[in-house]
């Protein structure tokens, strides 16, 4: 029977996954299994990550099992090698990446003040206030931005204003309407150099 596994004695396992022949893989992994384990654990101290090492060490064996030659070195030899590579290779990869510290206890965290803005606590009256005290160009951009959501490109070709006082229009209105803002909560003004 062609399909017919070889003894364990005669070697032969490889060839026969390099053929592609059924059951080969699984009688390479049953027979290899304990030496790739054992390998992948000398190098991987975490029990699930050298499980990972294993996956990878039988993919790329059945890969390359076409790659073996037993004048080189035996099947034993020859697998040991590859699973000494790839968990090599797995444990510089892994001391590479950043160590990270588990976050403190829920109860043991600061969290910040929770005491909300003026933009927050005021109502939509006087945001609308505010809004309409702004110059009525400002009010038009606001506008299509807010209410029409489109972009700053957007605005500048459908208004004839270059791209720059599209931006600083809105950005200034969105100064403007802060500071009433927190006029009208009683906090201090923004003042801003470029303002």
């Amino acid at each position: 029977m062609a399909d017919r596994l070889q003894d364990d004695s005669d070697g032969g396992i490889l060839q026969e996954v390099a053929q592609g022949i059924e059951y080969a893989m699984d009688h390479c992994i049953s027979r290899y299994g304990g030496l790739v384990w054992s390998i992948a654990q000398r190098y991987v101290q975490d029990h699930s990550s050298a499980e990972d090492v294993v996956q990878e060490t039988f993919t790329d064996l059945w890969k390359s099992a076409k790659r073996y030659d037993p004048a080189i070195a035996t099947e034993c030899t020859f697998i040991g090698m590859l699973a000494r590579r790839r968990a090599i290779d797995f444990a510089r990869k892994e001391s590479r990446r950043p160590q990270l510290e588990p976050l403190p206890e829920g109860e043991s965290l600061h969290h910040a003040s929770v005491e909300p803005s003026a933009a927050v606590s005021c109502e939509s009256e006087d945001v609308r206030a505010a809004l309409k005290e702004l110059p009525q160009e400002t009010q038009q951009i606001f506008s299509l931005h807010f209410d029409e959501g489109m972009t700053h490109p957007e605005i500048a070709k459908k208004t004839g204003l270059p791209l720059g006082t599209v931006k600083t229009r809105l950005r200034r209105g969105l100064i403007e309407v802060r500071d009433r803002l927190r006029r009208l909560d009683g906090g201090q003004p923004f003042t801003s150099a470029t303002s």
